[in-house]
């Protein structure tokens, strides 16, 4: 099976100088995937030559004549620029064309146009972006919402559990995840009404053997790897991710310095060089690149804005699993199963632009 990803070449900070180079780079490992790169044709073109992919047959461009700017905002994005290589990249999806759109846009942008363009599956209020993050365990934590929702209601969150769910299961072949609900502390009396009024909703799916609930989890499980996938709203959840973000720079450039301080701790470095190489790809955040709006009826995926060649090309190879792996139809069945009452809803957008 030949696997079709749709890509906007002109989103991010930096375009088509990130998005060609990571797309040949990645078609050269995937020797079954075929990808359309969506944008200004003439920027396109140049760098397939200087990348000399120029006549590589599995590199499809599709022009799109305008560019959704990283401050642009939604209602720009969405009404005025119709012709958008976000947009165009998105519409492949819908067309059958791609299984799945990836692009370092505009955040806030990507959803509110994937929301109009795809709409959310039926049962599904709201969409989620889901993110994944390192944990102790060598393995990765599942975390959402990270930032399309700040304002959440126990439905929101109990969807948002059944999706990250879905998707572990999916992606890293774990029949029953488990699932944690981020909170002040574990005991079932902490945290707000929300946040209670979810853990019985999960509750009641644990009971009825649908989905694994573990209880609450608290700031320091997720990198514990106490759980599979956590769940909060996105505005603890984008707060999260960024603070851990921080540290993470925060901790490389602490060691650089400190290692390059005088000859005694230069010599120490070298000594350590083959640990430190694998501390810093344990944690090098541009391996967990690739963000999944979750929800959609279609398979959008989300990269840094200020990603460079590397990172992008781990959101290509998301995107590409998600779609080899058929995480779609995996969440329309089970959102049906814990949710068959759920009237079809499409949503207008009003997603809020929290850059990832």
């Amino acid at each position: 099976m030949t696997i079709t990803l749709s890509i906007d070449c002109m989103g991010g900070d930096h375009g088509c100088a990130v998005t060609i180079p990571a797309a040949v780079s990645f078609l050269r490992q995937h020797p079954d995937a075929t990808l359309i790169l969506v944008g200004l044709d003439a920027d396109i073109r140049a760098e397939l030559k200087r990348a000399k992919a120029d006549t590589d047959p599995r590199l499809i461009i599709e022009t799109a004549t305008e560019v959704v700017a990283m401050d642009d905002p939604i209602e720009v994005a969405l009404r005025r620029k119709k012709d958008s290589s976000m947009r165009v990249a998105i519409e492949m999806v819908k067309a059958g064309r791609a299984h799945a759109a990836v692009s370092a846009g505009n955040t806030g942008a990507l959803m509110a146009i994937s929301r109009y363009v795809l709409k959310t599956m039926p049962g599904v209020d709201r969409p989620a972006i889901c993110s994944i993050l390192p944990n102790q365990n060598n393995g990765p934590t599942y975390m959402l919402d990270l930032g399309a929702n700040v304002d959440c209601e126990p439905e929101h969150l109990h969807q948002f559990a059944v999706m990250g769910s879905v998707l572990f299961s999916a992606m890293e072949k774990v029949a029953r995840p488990t699932i944690g609900l981020l909170n002040v502390g574990t005991e079932d009396i902490k945290g707000n009404e929300v946040v209670k009024a979810t853990a019985e909703l999960l509750k009641a799916d644990h009971a009825r053997g649908l989905l694994n609930f573990y209880g609450n989890v608290e700031g320091n499980d997720i990198f514990k790897g106490t759980t599979n996938v956590v769940v909060c709203d996105g505005f603890v959840g984008n707060v999260t991710l960024k603070a851990a973000e921080g540290l993470g720079r925060f901790m490389k450039d602490v060691l650089t310095t400190e290692f390059k301080r005088n000859p005694i701790t230069m010599l120490g470095a070298l000594i350590a060089n083959s640990a430190l190489k694998r501390i810093g790809d344990r944690f090098n955040p541009s391996r967990y690149n690739g963000a999944s709006l979750l929800g959609l009826r279609g398979l959008v995926f989300k990269s840094h804005g200020g990603a460079d060649a590397y990172s992008f090309e781990w959101a290509l190879k998301r995107a590409y699993d998600a779609a080899a792996y058929n995480v779609q139809e995996q969440l329309s069945s089970m959102i049906a199963e814990l949710m068959p009452s759920a009237p079809d809803r499409a949503l207008a957008p009003s997603a809020p632009d929290v850059p990832l």
